[in-house]
């Protein structure tokens, strides 16, 4: 039995309970398997085994009062999964799926991600089973503060530095730096990033998850000779990295002819952007609104990717394991040509191999979606520094990182005689080096 499957088997074993963690494992533990033939030093120092395990995992109870009084008791979380490039960094979730394995998955995935960004930042995760969706603003503020109340303990700018995620934005990061500062004694604003303007964020921050990913599409379509102009592309997801994506992708020429939240998908010949953010972002509604407003616009239950609509290019960006083998196949007979993730592993592993059978190309999340930690690392430096970027500068600064990562994969796919589509193996080598070569250097005792 080869190295890589002793470990994957001994895995197996102890999360039998956690897929999601073992789908991203397995991945990553295969894909790089051609760079533990080149260094044997890697098994010696057991990093497969070292790279799989978190650091650290906290679990804690949150009890919170509801307005009426009434109390409830959450389950809250972070996984400091790896610190040897810096700080553990990553974003909190707040959502009924959240558990420990959907967490240990993300922090992996995280590890690498930020890897990509070449920052100093290591990887985590957290979050809570809490779901915000139906609670008052005082509510919220108060399971924050509560969230906090035992967090706290765990992080600060050198050590581990949350951000908002699925269920959490700028308002409930205030929520939460707030009461942490309140709770150490100390004004240190690099302890949370995804913070509002007015108290320390940075520029881009909401708009860097989307942006950067059609930065990154931007670079894959041009080393292939492929013209984005007027191509039909389905977006999946109607949060910030989705809206923001949309809003980058028409500003380049793409036609987005479909966009998804999760009860159904709207078809337009045109979306418009501004009646999206309103009913999503302000209102906080069902697409299912948009209609109202835009009769020209369809609307329809289920997921988008269950649907017959002509597209050539495809970011889903709102979970993970959306688009199933099936599914894959029926967007490949649709004309898809390229796929680039927004979300993290929002492709199941039949679907990324029938995207690669068919040579799709195709972007996986902790390269694609790489734009909103590392504007996150751009404001803990801007916060270091005690001082702010402009819009431009910052935008500027994501866009750099962005090519710079797909210049790393494409330096992976030359130096592995990888396939010229295979960019999923190659962003997993060229992150995976990364880290494995920082723990190397750092000894182990």
């Amino acid at each position: 039995m080869s190295y890589t499957e002793r470990v994957l088997v001994a895995i197996k074993e102890k999360d039998s309970n956690q897929p999601e963690f073992i789908q991203a494992v397995s991945e990553v533990l295969h894909a790089v398997e051609p760079v533990l033939l080149r260094h044997p030093e890697y098994e010696k120092n057991a990093i497969l085994e070292r790279i799989s395990e978190a650091e650290r995992i906290i679990q804690f109870k949150v009890p919170w009062r509801a307005d009426d009084g009434q109390i409830f008791v959450n389950r809250g979380y972070r996984v400091q999964f790896n610190g040897a490039l810096g700080p553990y960094k990553g974003g909190l979730r707040f959502n009924p799926s959240v558990n420990l394995g959907v967490l240990k998955f993300l922090g992996f995935e995280q590890m690498f991600k930020n890897a990509l960004t070449t920052l100093p930042i290591g990887g985590g995760k957290g979050g809570s089973d809490f779901d915000p969706k139906g609670k008052s603003e005082e509510e919220i503020c108060r399971f924050c503060c509560n969230f906090i109340n035992e967090l706290h303990k765990y992080i600060g700018p050198d050590i581990d530095v949350p951000a908002g995620d699925m269920g959490v934005g700028s308002k409930e990061i205030g929520y939460m730096y707030g009461h942490y500062r309140r709770l150490t004694g100390k004004n240190e604003p690099g302890a949370f990033t995804g913070k509002a303007i007015s108290h320390g964020g940075s520029y881009v921050r909401t708009e860097a998850t989307g942006y950067g990913l059609i930065y990154f599409l931007q670079a894959m379509a041009k080393v292939n000779d492929i013209d984005l102009n007027n191509k039909p592309t389905i977006i999946s997801g109607c949060g910030n990295v989705a809206l923001y994506a949309l809003e980058k992708a028409q500003q380049i020429g793409l036609s987005v002819v479909a966009i998804s939240d999760s009860q159904g998908y709207l078809v337009a010949e045109k979306l418009n952007l501004e009646l999206l953010k309103k009913i999503k972002e302000t209102q906080k509604l069902s697409l299912a609104e948009y209609i109202k407003e835009d009769t020209s616009a369809k609307y329809f239950n289920g997921s988008v990717y269950d649907s017959n609509i002509k597209a050539e290019i495809i970011l889903p960006c709102a979970k993970e394991n959306e688009i199933n083998g099936q599914q894959a196949e029926q967007l490949v007979k649709n004309g898809a040509i390229i796929v680039a993730e927004g979300a993290n592993m929002p492709a199941n592993r039949q679907a990324v191999e029938c995207f690669l059978d068919n040579d799709i190309l195709f972007a996986p999340g902790k390269a694609a979606n790489a734009g909103g930690v590392a504007t996150s690392a751009l404001e803990m430096s801007q916060n270091s520094m005690r001082l702010r970027w402009s819009f431009t500068e910052v935008d500027n600064r994501l866009k750099d990182i962005m090519l710079n990562i797909h210049d790393q994969l494409l330096q992976t796919i030359k130096e592995y005689d990888l396939s010229k589509h295979d960019y999923p193996k190659a962003a997993n080598i060229a992150a995976f080096e990364k880290v494995a070569e920082a723990m190397i250097a750092q000894g182990f005792y």
